[in-house]
């Protein structure tokens, strides 16, 4: 249940390519792509899939989606294949970090759920998949993203470790504290009910 010994050179490297992967603000590139204007402007204002989704353009939240979660799965598999199981841990979290707080966004980034699945997909596919079906299970039942995201992220970590995923209990308490902090706003929209359910389009 230990974080794998890593090189301070090892996460210095690996923490600064996991952060500018991560940094890439996928959903803002696909919105002036497909001419949806700057989606920091539109619903909620977040970069994201979900956000994404609100144009009612479903082609490029799924791209966003999936770019999203390439940027966290592309850091770790790089990151292990040239060093080593703590590298990619850190890859992983740095990651994460980016895309939550991008720098070329003034550190104004997104929610991280995509990111974050794709790390864990990467890390190792059970983990991922256990992951998509807490999420999924939460989603049809709250009809909330955000609710599908902070059960999973609560819960993840105590799953992996229940079943023999301890080595990576710690990485799943890092991510899991990120996506609490990016839903804090999330939070106070579900307490007041104001909260903007899944496939719900952005008002003018």
């Amino acid at each position: 249940m230990t974080f794998p010994e890593v090189s301070l050179n090892a996460i210095l490297l690996w923490g600064a390519i996991g952060y500018l992967l991560g940094s890439i603000p996928s959903g803002v590139i696909f919105a002036r792509l497909m001419g949806l204007g700057d989606l920091r402007q539109i619903g909620s204002g977040n970069i994201g899939a979900t956000n994404v989704l609100r144009t009612g353009n479903k082609k490029a939240a799924v791209l966003t989606l999936l770019a999203d979660a390439l940027k966290g799965a592309i850091a770790v598999l790089l990151a292990r294949h040239f060093t080593s199981e703590g590298a990619a841990q850190v890859a992983g979290i740095a990651a994460m970090i980016g895309h939550c707080f991008p720098i070329w966004l003034r550190f104004k980034g997104g929610k991280g759920v995509a990111t974050y699945f794709g790390v864990f997909f990467a890390i190792a596919w059970p983990i991922g998949v256990l992951g998509s079906i807490i999420w999924l299970c939460s989603a049809l039942i709250s009809r909330y993203s955000s609710v599908a995201a902070l059960i999973t992220a609560g819960w993840l970590p105590i799953v992996m470790y229940l079943l023999g995923f301890g080595g990576y209990f710690f990485i799943g308490v890092v991510l899991g504290v990120l996506i609490y902090i990016r839903h804090l706003d999330n939070i106070k929209r579900l307490k007041t009910g104001t909260e903007t359910k899944i496939g719900a389009k952005s008002t003018p």
